[in-house]
């Protein structure tokens, strides 16, 4: 397992933590596909290259910005662990964004650049890819967030855990066509494991034509998602809730039987813990040594970030936020 190294700084405001390993109770030569970047306040980065940690500075970086992402290499189109440190790569040479159009304009630019230098596998034919879900963290403005893939970004307030990024799996695609309501659409995305995937960086999207793989990279927004996930665009600004836990995560942690039902018990499980790197530690020790049941072998990769700020005149949550289990 690797941890973010406790000097990096993240200000006054935020607590950060980041834990990767190769599963839980995995084999021991399992590759870890997954990856993660954290960019401090003062441009000091963490993340992964061959499996271990690194760590660098990031010239020219703002006082006070931060960047976090996680990321899940696609191992059944082959490259996974290579598509997504060349991501990484990328994400360090990219200067800190500032609006949500610089934010997507440079990612939109790195995909097609990744995917002109990694082509397609001569003997499958299969092109790589990744999932990326991250924050460009912004001092005194909400964060940006960016999301391609079905790795999560989750918040947890009191007893809610509510997803705050769509899947791109087929449930998803067949719900923007119409053919799914919400019921199933939360069972078949929430309520159960399925591997498939729609979308992901490098790969390209099978949103457009569900009969074959295009090249962009396909933004889901209120223009083509139902109306019932709406409020959950893929590139949007998000104020952080002073009273939340927010999760970034690779999907290792619900591919198990009842995924509502493991995630029903992090609240309780992160009570009580004073840091984010004590919330890190306890769920991957859950992940060890109380499994949900069914759980499928995969790569963990968590990024837990804690506002610091607890602000007890907060207003409330809405219904909408406060959605967080089986319609």
């Amino acid at each position: 397992m690797t941890t973010a190294a406790p000097s990096l700084d993240f200000g006054p405001y935020l607590d950060v933590s980041v834990h990767s390993c190769a599963g839980a109770d995995a084999p021991p030569r399992l590759e870890n596909q997954d990856n993660y970047l954290v960019i401090d306040s003062t441009g000091s980065a963490v993340f992964l290259r061959g499996q271990a940690g690194q760590r660098q500075h990031v010239a020219d970086w703002p006082a006070g910005h931060m960047r976090v992402a996680v990321l899940d290499g696609m191992g059944g189109h082959g490259r996974g662990r290579e598509a997504a440190e060349s991501v990484v790569a990328g994400l360090l040479e990219m200067p800190a964004c500032h609006t949500l159009g610089d934010l997507s304009a440079r990612l939109d630019l790195l995909h097609g650049q990744l995917q002109r230098q990694f082509g397609c596998d001569p003997t499958t034919g299969k092109r790589p890819g990744t999932t990326l879900t991250m924050l460009e963290l912004r001092p005194d403005k909400p964060a940006l967030l960016y999301h391609v893939g079905d790795s999560r970004l989750y918040e947890i307030i009191g007893a809610h855990v509510t997803p705050m990024t769509v899947d791109h799996v087929p449930a998803t695609a067949f719900a923007m066509g119409g053919l799914l309501g919400e019921h199933e659409w939360w069972q078949q995305v929430h309520g159960e494991h399925r591997s498939q995937i729609s979308q992901a960086f490098i790969l390209g999207n099978a949103f457009a034509n569900p009969a074959e793989l295009a090249d962009e990279l396909y933004e889901l927004s209120p223009r083509n998602l139902p109306s019932y996930l709406y409020h959950l665009p893929d590139r949007r600004a998000l104020e952080l809730d002073p009273r939340a836990v927010y999760l970034l995560a690779s999907d290792g942690f619900w591919a198990c039987a009842d995924p509502c039902a493991w995630l029903a018990r992090w609240p309780a499980l992160f009570e009580g813990q004073d840091s984010a790197r004590a919330i890190s530690e306890v769920l991957f020790a859950e992940m060890r040594s109380n499994p949900p049941p069914g759980l499928h072998i995969d790569n963990l990769t968590a990024i837990v970030l804690r506002p610091l700020v607890h602000d007890e005149t907060a207003a409330p949550i809405s219904t909408q936020q406060l959605y967080a289990g089986e319609p």
